[in-house]
This record gives structure tokens, C-alpha cells and sequence, in this order.
């Protein structure tokens, strides 16, 4: 099983919890969150903050340990993702994937209705606890 590490994007707390989420520009396909394939030699978490930058165009800090894994295929290749919380420090107007792709601020409670497809959906539940 191929390894990634992915990111919840976050800002601010309590009733001004936001989550970030992006996808394809003019997509009508589901959100997603930030992830990528655990390069030789790279960490799962230098990952997961790699991907947040060339992705979404964040940087920011991990937030402990990660909220869980999620198990998914595609290209008929069994894929294993790493989830980490991600506090955003820092927000590019420009970034490695913007021309392409786009991201969207929103509720905690509107990012779990979006991502309802998703196979990171259950992990949800536990960023919330953590954040709360």
C-alpha cells in the first residue's frame, strides 16, 4: 500500500473555527483537502505541510499527533493517507497550484456536509473534538 500525507487546514477557534478545503478550478467535483505521496527520504508531516503550500498555497504548524488514516484506491493502486490537524499561519495570493486549483474557507459544519463523500469524512468528528 502507497503512503500520503494530507492536512485539515484550520483558522481561528471556537464559533470562528474555519476549515479550508480546495479542488480543481471550475470543477463541479467534490472538495477535498490537501495530499500528496510521502517522497524517499520525507516524513509523513514534512509532507503534509509540503502539500498545503504546493496545494492550497498555506503554511502553517502541525497540531499533535495525526487525526487518523483513511484507505482509498485509485489507478488500482491501495493508497493509505495520513491526516494531520494544520494550523494556517499564513495564507499566498499565489501559489505552485493555483491556476488550477482553488480553495474555499468555511464552517467546520459546512466543510463535514461537503466532504460527506469523501473518505476522510470520518476523521472529522475527531478534528472537531480536538479543536474544540
Amino acid at each position: 500500500m502507497k503512503q500520503q500525507a494530507a492536512v485539515i487546514p484550520f483558522r481561528g477557534s471556537g464559533k470562528k473555527l474555519e476549515i479550508c478545503l480546495i479542488r480543481k478550478k471550475g470543477s463541479k467535483k467534490k472538495w477535498g483537502i490537501p495530499k500528496g505521496f510521502i517522497d524517499r527520504g520525507d516524513s509523513a508531516k514534512e509532507t503534509a505541510l509540503k502539500e498545503a503550500g504546493e496545494e492550497a498555497g498555506l503554511t502553517g504548524r502541525l497540531v499533535g499527533d495525526p487525526v487518523g488514516r483513511y484507505e482509498y484506491e485509485k489507478w488500482g493502486v491501495g493508497l493509505e493517507v495520513t491526516v494531520y490537524l494544520m494550523e494556517v499561519k499564513d495564507e499566498e495570493d499565489e501559489w505552485d497550484e493555483a491556476d488550477f486549483r482553488e480553495r474555499h474557507w468555511t464552517t467546520l459544519q459546512e466543510a463535514t456536509e461537503l466532504l460527506e463523500r469523501h473518505p476522510v469524512h470520518p476523521l472529522l468528528k475527531t478534528a472537531k473534538e480536538r479543536l474544540s
